[in-house]
């Protein structure tokens, strides 16, 4: 006997999702917080914790599902082998109460005193930069580096891998901000330890490495599905020429400094060219792919920067998310960031679900999905696509075999079968459906369909369970 089967097709909405592991960052503060004023911003340093409010909501900033911290090793590790995890554990707690999982850089150093290596690496005997590269504050050839920054990574690794509310690490190796500047110039050996101190430590917490040169990054994807990111999305030139006005430098000493042309820009002559030579163009389907905001977002409108060559530029390169540094957002961009955050990431359309009018205690719920990715990356955590019975009397949970992490841009086709309880009772039910979270209780991810419920399940309509004959 062929059992009648129902066809829905839910509406596809353009809201902006606040979903997990994609979107605008936070940096240095958590949903909730006053913003950074005019064009500044403060990193590696201590959170200063702002008082709570009450209210989640960003001023002239989007809502965030992720808070970014970047700290210096010094804070961490004040004397060699103590640390003080307090900082990362409160930094954990506040995004948890800010509805936000952590996004996670510990920077060997900056580029002064203050946010210098631990003062008690620096007193080890003849610590000092190395002349290769004037802009490393130690040699990292020097096998107390690694010993040392790679031993505390470890320790990062052994405590805090796995923890539910961080949402991945940066692998920074070298160079001010740990950005990993001049890294092309290490040994191999040197390079595999530094990075094997990440890829050992943390297997099951995304690793993004930082986009830098073609030995370090593919040496990166040859060990592990690691992800990627940059730090300077949106300098379309002028860059050289403006550093006067962030470090005092003169345009011209700073162009022989670094040996680059003053009409030099990071989106038009070293991004495109650097994802082609370090192998990385195809990571995002393992992996996110994370950007940051060159100088502050109204530096760009300042500058008069085409906003849409950017959100564009970035998309092609399949981002996951973005840090603004916790500066406003021009007004007059609003329309324009909206349109990136509903492509950022994955975006998750139910398309076409069929099952069937009845199902028994103990038997079978078939169902047949096809679902559209609207977004240009997939989920990159293995949240349950779960189904849900519910009538006066209860509710049923049951989970699919369904692996969302498949779920590239574009058309996915799932059809799957879940167990009846035995004894569930006969009655008429409402068919639900959703994403879990991580505890396989909650729903965590919205889709871009209606029907969605105050309790984030999504309604697909009516199920009859019939008694065995």
């Amino acid at each position: 006997m062929v059992r009648k089967r129902f066809v829905v097709r839910p509406g596809v909405i353009d809201d902006v999702l606040v979903n997990p592991g994609i979107g605008f960052t936070t940096f240095q503060r958590f949903n909730g917080d006053q913003l950074n004023a005019g064009n500044k911003w403060t990193e590696g340093f201590p959170i200063d914790y702002q008082p709570f409010e009450g209210s989640l909501a960003n001023k002239d900033h989007p809502m965030t599902s992720i808070a970014y911290y970047r700290i210096y090793w010094r804070f961490l590790e004040p004397e060699q082998g103590q640390y003080d995890w307090e900082l990362i554990d409160r930094a954990l707690r506040t995004a948890q109460e800010r509805k936000q999982t952590l996004m996670l850089r510990v920077a060997p150093y900056g580029e002064c005193e203050l946010s210098d290596v631990p003062d008690w690496y620096r007193r080890l005997p003849d610590v000092s930069g190395n002349p290769i590269q004037p802009r490393w504050r130690v040699d990292p050839e020097d096998p107390r580096y690694v010993s040392c920054f790679g031993g505390f990574i470890r320790a990062l690794g052994e405590r805090y891998d796995l923890h539910p509310g961080l949402e991945s690490v940066d692998m920074a190796i070298i160079g001010s901000w740990g950005e990993g500047e001049g890294s092309e110039l290490l040994t191999q050996p040197t390079r595999e330890a530094l990075m094997d101190c990440y890829i050992d430590s943390f297997r099951e917490t995304p690793l993004l490495m930082l986009l830098t040169d073609d030995r370090t990054n593919r040496y990166g994807l040859s060990r592990a599905a690691v992800g990627w990111r940059a730090d300077c999305l949106g300098d379309m030139g002028g860059y050289w020429s403006n550093l006067k006005d962030i470090v005092g430098w003169r345009a011209d000493s700073a162009n022989e400094y670094w040996d680059i042309p003053l009409d030099w820009s990071h989106m038009t002559d070293c991004y495109p060219q650097l994802i082609t030579l370090t192998g990385v163009q195809d990571a995002w389907k393992k992996a996110p792919v994370s950007f940051e905001v060159c100088w502050v977002v109204q530096d760009w409108y300042d500058r008069g920067w085409d906003i849409d060559y950017i959100i564009d530029q970035s998309l092609k390169w399949h981002i996951s998310t973005f840090n603004a540094k916790s500066s406003p957002i021009p007004q007059e961009w609003e329309p324009n960031v909206r349109r990136w955050l509903n492509k950022m990431g994955y975006r998750y359309a139910l398309r076409k679900i069929t099952y069937p009018e009845s199902v028994e205690p103990g038997g079978e719920l078939d169902i047949t999905t096809w679902w559209e990715n609207l977004g240009v990356a997939p989920c990159y955590r293995r949240y349950p696509l779960a189904l849900r019975l519910r009538n006066d009397s209860g509710s049923t949970v049951l989970r699919t075999d369904a692996d969302i992490r498949e779920w590239l841009p574009g058309d996915t086709l799932y059809d799957g079968a879940v167990a009846l309880p035995a004894d569930l009772l006969p009655g008429r039910y409402q068919l639900e459906l959703a994403i879990l979270g991580t505890d396989a209780v909650v729903p965590a991810v919205q889709l871009a369909v209606e029907g969605r419920q105050s309790d984030g399940w999504y309604t697909l309509g009516g199920i009859e369970v019939a008694a065995k004959i």
